[in-house]
């Protein structure tokens, strides 16, 4: 285990707790803030690694620190009562299998009126019910999201800009956020770079009570052009005439979007999370989904026992009709259909305790069993010989300062 890196990073909080908040005369009022995950994770098997969304590698049989830690630390100005800046740093495993830093947020924040706020910079995307704090361990009562829902959409933020609005009526509370702008990631160890177009997203929550509901809906034009397997699979096809198959599996300004709906219930000691997504794309190599979760938990005190299933399915077809299936093209067609079967088949099935030990930090214990079908499921390297079902036990603290 590279253990090293990430305790580093641990030290960080001490050295600038001093700073946490400073008036600087005639200037900004600057806040400084972070949170952090220290988490041991391994799996049951050594034919396949279990991993989080994008990340390279993940662990085996041996106990590994990558999957679930993560340091972040964020920093605001605030200028006058209109103005503000904001930046995140993010430390964690992502895309290659090292620690490494990102710039996760860096925007400007314009107070129109008491209740409308525009943005301008790199934000957070709502693609989910928890994106605001989707790498803050402490928010969340399970230890890590469920990896089904989680890994439909590899995009966290947006360079552009967005407006949130909220009002009330009632005892309910309405919060409308629209953002718009691009963005790109990097995919398999830097190998490829996806780039987002013309993304526009809706973000809707209302709050009632104990009782918080909220949609979203994302689109965008999805493009990947440098994947050396994807252009040989595409090059291949149309060298030997199979041109409608060859665009089909293109992805190049291909429209995609993912909707979601989800439910959270925080009452007397109850709580309830849930949600379900679509996701639907023009490229046959960017499968269409539909997966969902549901949690339960119950607090005791200071410990909170819960329960947690997760499901994904493929909607589309996992293979690509027209082509051959014997004769000297049947390694071209299984490339194809490779391509046409990436989104993991899988359930899950999660229990955990979570305990609040102190009013920042909390210690959490979770015990997985994933049972991937029709292939590897959410889990990376896979031999030919992986199947499941899949063990997963994990143990984190996380903090807030």
């Amino acid at each position: 285990m590279k253990l090293k890196p990430y305790l580093g990073l641990l030290a960080l909080p001490l050295a600038i707790s001093t700073a946490y908040a400073a008036d600087i005369p005639d200037g900004p009022t600057i806040t400084i803030s972070g949170f952090g995950t220290a988490a041991l994770t391994r799996a049951s098997t050594d034919d396949a690694e279990f991993a989080r969304v994008a990340q390279l590698g993940g662990v085996k049989t041996s106990a590994g620190t990558g999957v679930d830690s993560n340091f972040g630390i964020q920093a605001t100005a605030k200028m006058n009562d209109w103005l503000s800046f904001t930046a995140q740093g993010l430390v964690r495993k992502h895309v290659t299998d090292e620690f490494g830093g990102e710039l996760a947020w860096a925007f400007a924040k314009f107070k129109v009126t008491d209740n409308l706020n525009v943005r301008v910079g790199r934000m957070g995307l709502p693609v989910y019910m928890i994106s605001d704090y989707l790498n803050v361990g402490y928010a969340s009562t399970y230890l890590r999201p469920p990896v089904e829902m989680y890994s439909q959409v590899n995009l966290e933020n947006v360079d552009g800009v967005d407006a949130i609005y909220q009002s009330s009526f009632g005892e309910s509370t309405l919060t409308t956020q629209v953002a718009a702008g691009q963005s790109e990631t990097k995919g398999n160890g830097n190998s490829y770079t996806a780039k987002f177009k013309s993304i526009a997203g809706l973000n809707m929550v209302l709050e009632n009570g104990p009782f918080t509901v909220r949609f979203g809906h994302i689109y965008t034009k999805f493009s990947v052009d440098d994947s050396p397997s994807l252009n040989a699979v595409v090059g291949g096809l149309n060298q030997f005439g199979f041109t409608s198959q060859a665009n089909s599996l293109k992805l190049h300004d291909n429209k995609a979007t993912f909707t979601s709906l989800g439910l959270t219930v925080d009452w007397k000691n109850i709580l309830v999370q849930t949600e379900y997504g679509k996701r639907k794309s023009e490229s046959v190599s960017l499968p269409d989904t539909s997966s969902w979760y549901t949690m339960f938990g119950y607090r005791f005190g200071k410990f909170t026992p819960y329960f947690t299933h997760g499901s994904v399915k493929q909607d589309s077809p996992r293979t690509v009709a027209g082509l051959p299936t014997t004769g000297p093209l049947a390694g071209l067609t299984a490339g194809a259909n490779a391509l046409a079967s990436l989104a993991p088949i899988q359930t899950s099935n999660s229990i955990g305790i979570r305990w609040d030990f102190n009013k920042s930090a909390d210690l959490k214990i979770q015990f997985d069993r994933l049972s991937p079908e029709n292939g590897a499921g959410t889990f990376v390297n896979a031999k030919p010989t992986f199947q499941g079902p899949v063990n997963v036990v994990a143990a984190a603290i996380d903090f807030v300062f």
